[in-house]
């Protein structure tokens, strides 16, 4: 069975879920009905949306979270390894010349 990834909020309440496009596009509909029952929810000042710089330290992971792409197509563009990509995203320092050329590429 394929488990999802769940996002606590501060307190450890489970607060977000991350979906495979492909489930989120096969469910989008359903998901615009209920949120539309919801937007009272969605006005209300004690709503925060989420954003991904709160909970990503590294540049290029932000950089290729904010354009909606994969580490596989990123390194494809980039023209290397999709576990080099990985490994750049949990090392705590990133060249200027690596971000530079990530940011080209998107």
């Amino acid at each position: 069975m394929n488990k999802l990834q769940v996002i606590k909020s501060p307190n450890g309440k489970d607060e977000y879920v991350l979906l495979p496009i492909l489930v989120y596009q096969a469910l989008q509909e359903t998901i615009d009905e209920k949120l539309a029952k919801v937007e009272k929810y969605l006005n209300d000042d004690d709503y925060v949306l989420f954003e991904p710089a709160d909970y990503v330290d590294n540049p290029v992971a932000l950089a290729r979270i904010n354009a909606g792409i994969t580490r596989a197509k990123l390194a494809k563009k980039l023209g290397i390894s999709k576990g080099y990509i990985g490994k750049v995203e949990h090392s705590a320092k990133v060249s200027e010349k690596l971000l530079a050329r990530v940011k080209s590429v998107l």
